[in-house]
């Protein structure tokens, strides 16, 4: 073969106009006139018009299939939902439009008049044995097979459409565990790993919506404490969907913190932070467990203990007994706390004889124990001090008089077995009070 020729053949070819086939994607379904017509006045809300053409059509679905759609995939029943014609949805519920994802792009676009209108056409239509929409999901090309109605709203965290949902009895389970190993997951992670991650988070996302919990859980404060661990738990496992997780968490720690702000009065905020599901009751007047916030330390909640009414409420607690401490001047603290400090033996004394009496009960304030334990302490580390230097040999030599100091002379003769001296009786008697207590 002469390579002239070769080379000839070669630019015939690329020059050659490619095939239609090769330049155009397959194509469905090719709107006709009257169907273009039908969903432009779909668009724009022309009740008549859309009335008047399925009328005339309705024997000749080959010129007008009513639930065509356009080059964006979205019927005349999406188009008036995104435009919020309320009318024009019931018309062509009416006429007998296919619902199909209707519902979904009505919690889309936050329409709740839509969702209300679908909710009940769809009970009006419904046949028994047969899930409703909101209780499966429904593939299509806008959303995944994993989002149902419900995940949907959470996601917008509409709390007017969640109740409706969920006053119909759609429910969200919770997601299986990232170490589960059942068939389901296990199927499901071998088919798509990236889609069954996703879906684990889409279902996270709706459990972390602030209205949803709010509507669904007897106890939102601890939902929200398990749920902000559990996402601190997968963030650490799923390492690459971490700033997705370390963001869901965020959200619920703020919901979990918001709730501090409706408390009005501090009787509500100390209900809140003493509420106790399995034990009893509390009441004003009683010793404040504070089983909420030990809680919120237990899971880690810094921004809830962090909170100004948390902590205020804390201080009250804190320096009960003492009105008006933390305003007065540094000197007056200092003369304050000296006085408390030097009182301890006398506190400590009626405190064991008479323990609900009104000094007893006075030195059950945290601050004033704090104090007297603190003074107790140091005055026993005194006593320590006192004891190795023999403080009571130095004293008797310096101040003593002559019998005395014959007295140390036979003490010092017996050292390894004289008895105790001051100073060693005063240490143990301390430690005996002490033990007593």
């Amino acid at each position: 073969m002469d390579p002239s020729e070769s080379q000839q053949d070669l630019l015939s070819n690329e020059a050659r106009p490619p095939s239609v086939q090769s330049l155009q994607a397959p194509i469905d379904y090719i709107l006709g006139p009257v169907e273009k017509h039908f969903l432009l006045s779909a668009e724009r809300g022309d009740c008549a018009t859309v009335k008047r053409l399925i009328e005339e059509n309705r024997d000749h679905p080959e010129i007008l299939n009513i639930n065509c759609v356009d080059p964006l995939n979205r019927s005349a029943l999406i188009a008036a939902i995104e435009n919020e014609n309320i009318e024009l949805i019931k018309l062509l519920l009416e006429l007998g439009i296919e619902v199909k994802d209707a519902l979904l792009h009505a919690i889309k676009e936050e329409y709740v008049e839509a969702v209300e209108v679908l909710l009940e056409w769809e009970e009006k239509i419904h046949k028994p044995g047969q899930p409703y929409s909101w209780e499966a999901a429904d593939s299509s090309s806008n959303f995944t097979s994993d989002i149902t109605p419900l995940i949907l709203a959470a996601h917008k965290n509409n709390y007017e459409i969640l109740k409706l949902l969920l006053d119909r009895g759609a429910t969200l389970p919770t997601p299986h565990d990232a170490r589960c190993g059942c068939d389901e997951c296990v199927t499901s992670s071998e088919q798509d790993s990236l889609r069954h991650s996703q879906s684990r988070i889409n279902a996270y996302r709706a459990l972390t919506s602030s209205s949803l919990i709010a509507l669904s859980s007897r106890d939102p404060l601890l939902t929200a404490f398990e749920l902000s661990w559990e996402l601190r738990r997968l963030s650490r496992m799923e390492q690459e969907f971490r700033a997705q997780y370390n963001e869901m968490r965020e959200q619920t720690q703020q919901f979990a913190t918001s709730l501090l702000d409706h408390a009005r009065t501090s009787y509500e905020l100390e209900v809140m932070l003493n509420y106790n599901p399995t034990g009893e009751n509390w009441d004003p007047g009683e010793r404040q467990t504070l089983d909420r916030l030990k809680l919120a330390i237990k899971y880690k909640q810094k921004q809830f203990v962090a909170h100004p009414n948390v902590q205020q409420l804390l201080a009250a607690i804190w320096y009960d007994g003492l009105p008006g401490f933390r305003r007065k001047s540094m000197i007056a603290q200092l003369m304050e706390v000296a006085k408390l400090g030097a009182m301890f033996p006398v506190y400590s004394t009626i405190y064991m004889m008479a323990p609900t009496s009104q000094m007893g009960s006075f030195m059950k304030k945290p601050f004033v124990k704090f104090i007297c334990h603190s003074a107790s302490y140091a005055f026993f580390l005194m006593l320590l001090g006192m004891a190795s230097q023999r403080i009571e040999y130095l004293l008797i030599e310096l101040f003593g008089n002559e019998w005395m100091r014959e007295i140390l002379a036979g003490w010092k003769k017996r050292e390894r077995g004289c008895i105790p001296g001051f100073v060693e009786t005063g240490v143990v008697i301390y430690v005996i009070s002490n033990a007593a207590k």
